[in-house]
């Protein structure tokens, strides 16, 4: 590598060092001025003067936050503080094929703590209309599945009530998230050949919980509803 070469491919890396600092200072900067949503943010001569820096390394921090959606232009007011959002920028890296299977095992681990967490929230929202609209998304099942483990489609409908019943539209999202890993392991071979478990609780169980039941009973049936598709997990 020649001489030229050297201080280009230095430079390079002196460069991209300097925006990452500058891309933690502008964020620090930004909380030290306690700017809100909606607030505009300084110019980008005002943000080089006070962190020592060039416009173009500012404009290349910038758009690092603008990606993030923690910044966006609006015309007359500039780059304002903006409310990210968080699942849509998880989301583009929730790629199942390009996860690993320990990444994959952690999200339907995540799956069982949320879903299991939700009965406190479901006891206090869930209306008449909500047992009867469940009831009919079991009736459309069909009766081996009371001893069948997993089926993406019944799980889609019945758990993705379960979550609009919660009310809560950060869990609602983030399960619409979490769906295409569902459907990725579920097809991908890596689940172990279906296990018969006497504990196993049916959709059917559930509705029967959620009708006559209590919060910790539900608990209890959503973990032995949920345990046997873990007991599939990666051999």
């Amino acid at each position: 590598m020649g001489l030229v070469a050297i201080k280009n491919h230095l430079k390079s890396v002196d460069t991209s060092s300097l925006v990452d600092k500058v891309e933690a200072n502008l964020v620090e900067l930004l909380q030290q001025r306690k700017l809100k949503v909606g607030d505009s943010i300084p110019k980008e001569i005002e943000l080089a003067e006070q962190l020592g820096v060039s416009r173009t390394v500012i404009r290349e921090a910038l758009l690092r936050l603008r990606m993030m959606g923690l910044i966006e232009s609006r015309k007359k007011k500039g780059a304002v503080i903006t409310n990210p959002d968080v699942f849509g920028i998880i989301s583009k890296s929730m790629n199942p094929h390009i996860l690993d299977q320990d990444t994959l095992k952690g999200i339907f681990e995540i799956r069982l703590v949320l879903e299991i967490g939700m009965a406190d929230f479901l006891f206090q929202r869930i209306t008449k209309a909500d047992i009867d609209e469940l009831k009919e998304i079991v009736s459309k099942e069909p009766t081996a599945t009371e001893h069948h483990l997993f089926n993406i489609d019944h799980e889609i409908a019945f758990h993705g009530k379960l979550y609009e019943i919660t009310g809560n539209e950060t869990l609602k999202k983030f399960q619409k998230m979490l769906l295409p890993v569902f459907d990725y392991v579920h097809h991908s071979g890596l689940l172990k050949k279906q296990t018969q478990e006497k504990k196993f609780v049916s959709h059917k169980g559930l509705v029967d919980i959620l009708e006559n039941g209590s919060p910790e009973l539900f608990r209890n049936a959503m973990r032995n509803h949920l345990e046997n598709h873990f007991l599939r997990l990666f051999s």
